[in-house]
């Protein structure tokens, strides 16, 4: 007895090309029943009619609740009572024994990927944290390649999808390449509305034409927790690194604790993984990931908005950066690319920058050009009309000079008395 999700989900990856061998093994059935259920036109029905109906509603804490402990069926009775169950105990103890018997069996079985075939994705929530006198929610993105372990992990302040797709593409950077699928779980930076069929869900647009770019499968795990299992590679890796590197670490800002991270992951993919008893560097070799064409690059813009200080600047990842003095105390936004990014005023592009690591002031001299004259000017007037002065080099004030009748000036010259 399987879900419409199990159902929906053999016959989209068999319809992929995938084996009815490998999805035995990987659901821990018989190759005649996932053969019956792949061919099926329509999802398993429970074998006792109209009392399915009863359960449905309490299904998914059934699972989880079995995740957590072996309980019996009379005790999840009880449980679900409590909640609003009102069938009796033959439903529950007919739900619940399939899915005791699949475990048992599960529990020997550890699904390995082929080389390139698959990586697996999620983010980590690490809360809230004061860097350089400002409190910043912080986050980390992990991918993970399925055969090799090898890992790759991104610091940052945001879980937005440009962030999402940017952190993506260094990962195949660092790994050298990309692999055919990756792994989900059901993050809106990947899909929109989950469907029973992956391919009918609604997938987040952005992240849509990135996959298609890169001719990516994703792939969406199961709700709940017996979701989180089937990625348990880039799971186990989670609390690897947070066990490992995060915890008690010290930082300034997010790039000085990704500087951190990249030597950690150095010496991290360096070890001998406890699964696969061999070192994830060594293994990358064999992934056989497909490499990227740098002819036809994915190109992301972020975009973030700041304001312009009064001393001419604007703030990005730490460091500052001048923008042209007349624009000081305005509202900009940064449209962030690769390593660089541009401040636009009111649409118009007033300054460009390329991106420097650490905690620096980037200053262009032409962004300050007229400034120090304006300043200066200003200065001397304010000085002038303190001390009373006031210079108008239009208008002078000239002596007045008195005009006298020529009659005055012939009488000492020896004219008429």
């Amino acid at each position: 007895m399987r879900t419409e999700m199990e159902w929906a989900e053999m016959r989209e990856r068999h319809k992929r090309g995938e084996s009815i061998s490998r999805l035995a093994e990987e659901y821990g059935l018989t190759r005649n029943t996932v053969r019956k259920y792949v061919q099926a036109e329509r999802p398993p029905k429970y074998s006792r009619g109209s009392k399915a109906s009863i359960i449905a509603p309490f299904e998914d804490y059934i699972r989880a609740r079995l995740a957590e402990c072996d309980v019996s069926a009379k005790r999840m009775l009880e449980e679900i009572r409590a909640m609003g169950y009102s069938g009796g105990y033959t439903v529950v103890k007919d739900f619940v024994l399939p899915i005791k018997q699949d475990r048992s069996v599960q529990a020997e079985i550890r699904f390995e990927t082929k080389p390139g075939e698959q990586a697996q994705v999620d983010w980590i929530d690490l809360g809230r944290h004061e860097i350089d006198g400002e409190v910043v929610h912080l986050y980390c993105f992990t991918m993970v390649l399925g055969y090799s372990r090898y890992a790759h992990a991104e610091f940052t302040n945001n879980v937005r999808t440009e962030t999402f797709v940017q952190c993506h593409l260094r990962g195949f950077e660092f790994f050298g390449g990309c692999p055919r699928s990756i792994l989900y779980d059901n993050t809106k930076n990947v899909v929109l509305k989950r469907a029973i069929l992956s391919s009918e869900s609604t997938f987040n647009p952005l992240f849509n034409d990135f996959a298609r770019h890169f001719d990516i499968t994703p792939r969406l795990c199961r709700p709940g927790i017996a979701g989180a299992r089937t990625k348990g590679k880039v799971e186990r890796f989670i609390q690897y690194l947070q066990k490992d590197f995060f915890i008690g670490r010290a930082f300034t800002s997010v790039n000085d604790l990704n500087s951190q991270l990249m030597v950690w992951l150095d010496k991290a993919n360096d070890r001998v993984h406890g699964t696969t008893h061999e070192v994830p560097r060594e293994r990358l070799r064999e992934e056989g990931l497909r490499l990227t064409d740098p002819a036809r690059p994915y190109l992301v813009t972020l975009v973030e908005f700041r304001k312009v200080s009064r001393d001419c600047f604007v703030s990005y990842k730490g460091s500052k950066y001048s923008v042209p003095w007349r624009f000081a105390g305005r509202e900009c936004q940064l449209h962030i690319r690769d390593e660089r990014f541009e401040v636009m005023v009111d649409g118009k592009v007033v300054a460009r920058h390329e991106t420097v690591p650490g905690q620096r002031t980037v200053r262009i001299k032409e962004h300050f050009e007229g400034l120090y004259k304006l300043k200066r000017d200003e200065n001397l007037e304010r000085h002038r009309k303190r001390m009373g002065v006031v210079f108008d080099p239009v208008r002078v004030q000239l002596p007045e000079v008195q005009v006298r009748d020529p009659a005055y000036y012939d009488r000492f010259a020896g004219g008429d008395e």
